[in-house]
């Protein structure tokens, strides 16, 4: 199992739609980096939420329940999309503050390559959110 983190700002797409929609395809990734951490997720993986630029928090957990296919908004083989569907609203919200905050997550890609949509996560990076969100 693989742990993942995926952006995206509230007025584009939200925690509260994923939920309403119970499974979207996570589409418009741009990026190489992103694109190839598409590429890498596997069925079940798990996935932080993190609402950008509004709030800047990570706001729930999500699940991958289909692996990479081409991207059905463009026709350029190059992008691929992964369906993602939500596991669990955070008790509480981890700010981004709180993370560049705690010495255990300096090297969390969410703070190494902020701009970058599509992040790996480590399993101790996963449990120390965790902790955080009171879970």
């Amino acid at each position: 199992m693989q742990y993942w983190l995926v952006k995206s700002e509230p007025f584009k797409y939200s925690w509260d739609q994923l939920v309403a929609d119970k499974k979207t395809f996570w589409d418009g990734v741009r990026n190489y980096a992103a694109r190839n951490n598409l590429r890498g997720m596997k069925k079940a993986d798990k996935v932080l939420f993190y609402h950008s630029n509004e709030g800047m928090e990570i706001v729930g957990t999500a699940k991958i329940v289909k692996e990479a296919y081409q991207d059905p908004t463009t026709p350029i083989e190059a992008w691929c999309v992964v369906d993602i569907s939500p596991v669990k609203k955070l008790k509480k919200p981890v700010s981004l503050i709180q993370v560049k905050a705690d010495e255990r997550l300096q090297q969390m890609e969410l703070i190494k390559y902020m701009r970058l949509s599509v992040q790996k996560v480590s399993k101790a990076e996963w449990d120390i959110v965790m902790e955080l969100a009171g879970e």
